[in-house]
């Protein structure tokens, strides 16, 4: 197999709070994709576990650098995290443009406060040994609105099936913007 050299990767930047979808969405995605997939939360649990410390932005320093590695050799690539502040994205961003990548910005949100409070509560970790958040740490977390262009799912009211779906449809059209 020839890899086409001029191809651009496409770079998925997903963000949201905990609980609203975000993984579910971007796993779906990274299948579709064919993409490579880096979940924040494995890695740092990863971190915290092998290295015995409190770990702080840690975990997205490795995993940009991980990230470079695959956007420089045509991967496509899913990056799942909280993403809460503007200047983190566009660390993101400015990678994906370093790395001559399509880069798709996506923000999922559960505007249903009492159905996001349930999904939180019922949440069970597929990470070993990982703890999620509670409630209360989801509400008192900081989240910044996006400055930029995002394509934003509204996941409250939905299906995973129609949530993936509108997804993947908006996806297309973005990409389709890019070809």
């Amino acid at each position: 197999m020839i890899i086409d050299m001029n191809r651009k990767p496409v770079f998925f930047i997903f963000s949201g709070l905990p609980g609203v979808g975000k993984t579910t969405l971007s796993k779906a995605l990274a299948v579709q994709y064919h993409a490579a997939f880096f979940r924040i939360d494995t890695i740092e649990h990863g971190i915290k576990e092998l290295c015995s410390f409190f770990v702080q932005g840690e975990g997205y320093r490795l995993t940009e650098r991980i990230v470079k590695d695959n956007l420089l050799i045509k991967n496509n690539v899913v990056i799942d995290c909280c993403n809460p502040y503007e200047f983190i994205r566009k660390e993101w961003s400015d990678l994906g443009l370093e790395c001559n990548a399509i880069n798709i910005r996506i923000e999922i949100v559960c505007t249903d406060k009492r159905e996001h409070k349930e999904r939180v509560e019922k949440r069970e970790s597929d990470i070993q040994g990982f703890e999620v958040p509670s409630w209360e740490e989801v509400e008192a977390k900081e989240y910044e609105a996006w400055e930029t262009d995002v394509i934003r799912i509204e996941t409250s009211g939905k299906s995973e099936e129609e949530s993936i779906e509108e997804l993947i449809n908006k996806v297309k059209i973005k990409v389709k913007d890019f070809a």
